[in-house]
């Protein structure tokens, strides 16, 4: 696997998908080479908790279409760049909510983060479970800090912003792909 995608999404109040970033990256160095971002017309208009964050100026321009306009572009884009690997922080959440990417495999980006046994940053005196997870605290932003330093760090809450953040947790950590678990 030389290429993969990471993804991140937004809901509306009724938990239907509002927002769609994907960004493709290079296993070798984990830097992002293209990106795409879909904002869900009329899933947008209900609004949600992250709604004010829809249109930031992101380094893509959004794409404001049907759900299946948006996942039939998405699944040609992906399948155009041959893209098998898809990840995410959390990925059952956003692999439950696009049944349409089922062809693709879907590893969770979220246990390398979050286990004292694969995230050597995470603080000795931090609280873990007996399985080596952190008992709270591993969420996009809390582990961005802790893995770059930067205590400023917000989460913007913008699907292809963060899809580009979660990149960079996946850089952070060092692992190479293989070390990730498919779902």
């Amino acid at each position: 696997m030389n290429h993969f995608a990471v993804i991140d999404t937004e809901t509306n109040w009724a938990d239907q998908v509002m927002s769609i970033g994907t960004v493709l990256a290079e296993a070798g160095g984990f830097r992002s080479w293209a990106g795409k971002y879909h904002v869900l017309f009329p899933e947008c208009q209900m609004g949600g908790m992250y709604w004010d964050a829809l249109f930031l100026d992101t380094p893509v321009n959004p794409i404001l279409c049907s759900r299946e306009a948006a996942m039939a572009d998405l699944c040609s884009w992906l399948r155009s760049q041959g893209i098998t690997a898809v990840f995410a922080y959390n990925a059952r959440f956003d692999r439950t909510h696009l049944p349409e990417l089922e062809e693709f495999s879907w590893y969770d980006i979220m246990p390398m983060a979050a286990y004292r046994q694969h995230n050597p940053k995470i603080p000795a005196q931090a609280p873990c479970w007996s399985t080596g997870r952190l008992k709270r605290g591993y969420g996009v932003e809390p582990m961005l800090r802790l893995l770059s330093g930067d205590d400023s760090y917000r989460e913007t809450h913008n699907a292809i912003l963060d899809a580009i953040d979660e990149l960079a947790i996946m850089r952070l950590l060092g692992h190479g792909l293989s070390a990730y678990s498919p779902l």
